[in-house]
């Protein structure tokens, strides 16, 4: 899409947009037309494209997703702009800037702990994100003063529910906030569905001395020629009729 097809108006509050990820990439559209996944990663140092994306997404702009030739001849992600009749600039006005005494409000209440391996991690590598995403509820300053609304997550878990929230008809159609309060990734402490799925989801991650456990585990498996999901709840199953 050339920049002359877009209204003035779309331009103008594009330009207003301060966040820096959201800026660069939008910037970045606005000049050239798209930009690709190799470009936010080696031009920019997001090693999360997916991430910068939703960033702009929560800005209230469609961004829609295609492929083009990378330069090295395989075929890579792409973003441009989506349909303009989507964009959302009364509703949603840009993501609060998380503050150091947020965090350490969730560290006080839950721990230096990620909410969806249930592991600590240090301080630095725990991120706060919305149990409701952005792109559904928005932003409203009074919510900073509630903590609840909020989780810490490691960069893994994060990624995977933002690919998850990504590709939820809710996040991408209905909007609806009650639906993500009953969502494994809003409150994984108590849900009954997995992205509008009706599923049960157990995300377990070996740490330190724990690798050698999971090694050792993974060669009985393939010993066995079990797949290692079927394998674990095989062995729960067994657990539980014992008892």
């Amino acid at each position: 899409m050339k920049n002359k097809k877009l209204p003035k108006g779309f331009i103008r509050r594009c330009k207003e947009i301060t966040a820096k990820r959201p800026r660069t990439v939008i910037s970045h559209i606005l000049k050239h037309g798209y930009i690709t996944t190799q470009e936010l990663r080696d031009r920019y140092g997001y090693n999360h494209p997916p991430r910068a994306a939703r960033d702009v997404r929560e800005q209230g702009i469609p961004l829609e997703t295609f492929r083009v030739t990378g330069s090295d001849g395989r075929k890579i992600g792409a973003y441009r702009f989506g349909d303009l009749t989507e964009v959302r600039f009364s509703k949603l006005h840009g993501r609060t800037a998380f503050s150091k005494e947020l965090k350490q409000k969730l560290i006080d209440r839950y721990g230096c702990r990620c909410a969806i391996y249930l592991e600590e991690f240090p301080e630095r590598e725990l991120q706060i994100d919305h149990r409701i995403p952005f792109e559904v509820v928005g932003d409203r300053g009074s919510q900073l003063r509630n903590i609840a609304l909020f989780i810490l997550l490691c960069g893994s878990a994060n990624r995977a529910k933002s690919w998850s929230c990504e590709h939820c008809l809710n996040w991408r159609e209905l909007k609806k906030p009650r639906i993500c309060r009953h969502c494994y990734w809003a409150y994984p402490e108590d849900y009954d569905h997995v992205a509008m799925r009706p599923i049960r989801r157990m995300d377990i991650m070996w740490m330190g001395e724990e690798v050698e456990l999971y090694e050792e585990f993974n060669i009985r498996t393939k010993k066995l020629q079990k797949m290692m999901p079927a394998f674990v709840k095989e062995i729960i199953r067994r657990y539980i009729e014992n008892r």
